[in-house]
């Protein structure tokens, strides 16, 4: 690690450097740990300094994480805004494209999931079940989109 005097007035502590990026500082360590911030030089005392250039990355990796991006992906989209190419927008919309697939799966999953808990609900409002309908939904070995499509099967054969 390099060593550098504090003199410059863009250093900043880790602690610095977490207030202004919102990004915890034992989060900070762990991403230069798995190598996704570059490791920062280092004052002869042995203190962290970081600057501008480590802004605007961690402030990237935690947009990115907002967003819902793996950190393999976060790592190839940082990878890829490093390069000096011409025309990185291709490769960045292959992964923001699989991303995209893989939130509106989750969507269509939680919509399931709604559709499943409000049924429960309703069985368990109205009283017509022995037992609890929410753990006998919960219980079901079947998976949550077939849970789902049979609630709303018996729904509209019930109206």
């Amino acid at each position: 690690m390099r060593s550098v005097a504090p003199t410059s007035l863009e250093t900043l502590s880790i602690g610095e450097l977490s207030r202004r990026t919102g990004v915890n500082i034992e989060t900070i360590r762990y991403y230069e740990r798995i190598k996704m911030l570059s490791a920062p030089p280092r004052t002869s005392s042995g203190r962290r300094v970081y600057g501008p250039a480590e802004i605007r990355s961690l402030t990237f990796i935690r947009r990115s994480r907002e967003l819902g991006f793996t950190l393999d992906e976060t790592r190839a989209l940082l990878a890829i805004s490093a390069e000096d190419g011409n025309n990185p927008c291709g490769e960045v919309r292959q992964i923001a494209a699989r991303h995209l697939a893989d939130i509106r799966a989750k969507i269509a999953d939680l919509r399931a999931m709604a559709r499943v808990l409000s049924d429960a609900v309703q069985r368990c409002d109205a009283g017509e079940m022995p037992g609890c309908p929410l753990i006998d939904t919960l219980s079901a070995s079947a998976p949550l989109h077939l849970v789902a499509r049979r609630s709303l099967d018996l729904s509209n054969r019930d109206a």
